[in-house]
This record gives structure tokens, C-alpha cells and sequence, in this order.
């Protein structure tokens, strides 16, 4: 029995020992398909990185051909500007050569017609002191009605002393805010004067004066020596409506609605008539002219 149970061992044995190296065997098999599906999958993402990276690739080389293509545009471009500058240089430089020339020339004709218009305001001013004097050395032209010797005619001025000066001075103080100056000149110049073109507008500015200086009842006055001395004269419509400015100033409303009226029927064409309209408006009363005057 015991040889056979020695066999039977030393089988078991050998057996034993020939299957410890196939288990081996087996897992080294299976670590190398575990590595080689690994390595399949490295190669499957490598593969997808070189496709990504070379798609990145051709766009980047295609927008570096539009970049030059583009560049070179810009080039081109500035080199037409370039070119275009030289052609308008030359002109440029001819047109300025022209222009100064003509400035010159230009401002020459500006002094001469400055100089022009300098000599016709000294004629016109010799003219009308020309004419003053004439006007002074002639016999006086009857006096209009109402205004002879009791309205007070005129005097004979002191020597030397001219229409225009006398009238320039009053005007001068009346424009500087001189009004008692300006009233006496006025009022001088009609004692010496009364029956010159300009004595009507003296006159108007006496009155113009007093209703300044919040002498309503003096300027009411005034006005009325100006449409009864001169009734047909530039300064009547302004005299009038002058004197409605003043009635209103003194509470004498009807007086001064009437005379508004009497402009608006009389000068309806004037350019105070349309003051007066707006006058008899605010008084409440209709500013339209009823007849006709003459």
C-alpha cells in the first residue's frame, strides 16, 4: 500500500506544480490585453488630438492668408494716398500763389471804397451846411396860419451862429441824456429858426423832452404847437399820437382814446397808427379807423 500511496503523492505533487505556472500565465495574459485596450484608447484620443490640432492648424494658415492678403490692401491703399497727396500738392501750392495776389488786390479796392465813401459823407455834410446857409441868407417864406408874430416869429440869430449847429447841438444833448440843455436848444433853435425844414421836428422834440421828464400837461402842450404850426408835416402822426401817450400818462382816458382815433381815421398807413390801434385795445375800444379825413 505504501508504494502505491507514494505515487499517488508524487502525481498530486507534479500536478500541483505544473498548474501554479499556468495561473500565471493567465493573469499575465490578461495585464496584457488590460495594457494593449489601453494603448487602443491612447492611439483613438492621439488620433482625435492630431485631427483637432490640424483643423487649428489650416485656420490659423488660412486667416494668415487673409491677414496678408488684407495687409497688403492697406499698402496698396497708402500708397494711392500717398500718390494723390503728391498730385495735390502741386496745386494747392499754385492756388496759394494765386490767392495772395488777390488779397492784396481786394484789399486795396476795400481802401479805396472806404476812402470813397469817406469823401461823399464830407460832401454830404458840406451840402447840408451849404444849404443851411442858403436857406439862412434868403427872405423867409410866409409863415403857415396861426403862427405870425404873435406865435412868435422868427428872430435873427446872433453872428455866426448856423441852423445846423444849433440843431446838431440839441440833438447831441438830447441822445446824452442832457434834457434841459437839449430843450433849451430846441427851443432856440425855433426863436431863430421857426421856419427851416427841421423846425417841426424841434418842435416835436420840446414835447418829446417834457413827456420824458413827467411833464405830461407841458408835453400835451408841446404836441399841440406842432399840429397847429405844422399840420402837414412827417412829425404830425407821431405829434399825435405823442399827445394820446401823454392824455393817457395825465388819467385823461376818453381825451386820449379820441386822439388815438383821429391818427388811425387820418394816417391809417402811418407807423404809429399801429401803436395806436393797440392803445384803444387796451383802453377796451374798437381800433378800427370809422371814416376817412382829409
Amino acid at each position: 500500500m505504501k508504494p502505491a500511496r507514494l505515487i499517488f503523492l508524487a502525481a498530486l505533487s507534479a500536478s500541483l506544480t505544473l498548474a501554479a505556472p499556468d495561473r500565471e500565465i493567465v493573469e499575465l495574459q490578461r495585464d496584457m490585453a488590460t495594457l494593449q485596450e489601453q494603448v487602443r484608447q491612447l492611439q483613438r484620443t492621439l488620433d482625435e488630438k492630431m485631427a483637432t490640432l490640424s483643423t487649428l492648424m489650416q485656420q490659423t494658415a488660412d486667416a494668415s492668408i487673409k491677414g496678408n492678403a488684407s495687409l497688403a490692401q492697406i499698402e496698396s491703399t497708402q500708397r494711392g494716398m500717398a500718390e494723390q497727396q503728391k498730385n495735390l500738392v502741386v496745386p494747392v501750392m499754385a492756388m496759394g500763389s494765386k490767392y495772395d495776389p488777390m488779397t492784396t488786390e481786394f484789399q486795396g479796392v476795400r481802401d479805396t471804397v472806404s476812402d470813397l465813401s469817406e469823401r461823399m459823407n464830407k460832401m454830404q455834410t458840406q451840402l447840408v451846411d451849404l444849404s443851411n446857409t442858403v436857406k439862412t441868407l434868403q427872405a423867409p417864406p410866409a409863415p403857415p396860419p396861426g403862427f405870425g408874430a404873435a406865435s412868435g416869429s422868427s428872430a435873427t440869430p446872433p453872428p455866426g451862429l448856423s441852423a445846423k449847429q444849433l440843431y446838431d447841438s440839441a440833438m447831441k444833448d438830447r441822445s446824452g441824456g442832457n434834457l434841459d440843455l437839449a430843450l433849451q436848444g430846441f427851443q432856440e433853435y425855433l426863436k431863430y429858426f421857426s421856419n427851416t425844414d427841421l423846425a417841426p421836428n424841434a418842435q416835436f422834440y420840446i414835447g418829446q423832452i417834457y413827456y420824458d421828464k413827467n411833464d405830461f400837461s407841458s408835453a400835451i402842450t408841446a404836441f399841440d404847437l406842432v399840429l397847429e404850426r405844422f399840420p402837414e408835416n412827417s412829425k404830425t402822426p407821431d405829434a399825435m399820437y405823442m399827445k394820446g401817450m401823454a392824455l393817457l400818462k395825465s388819467t385823461r382816458r376818453n381825451e386820449a382814446a379820441k386822439e388815438f382815433q383821429a391818427l388811425i381815421e387820418k394816417y391809417p398807413n402811418s407807423d404809429v397808427t399801429a401803436k395806436a390801434r393797440q392803445q384803444r385795445r387796451a383802453l377796451g375800444l374798437n381800433p378800427s379807423a370809422t371814416k376817412s379825413r382829409r
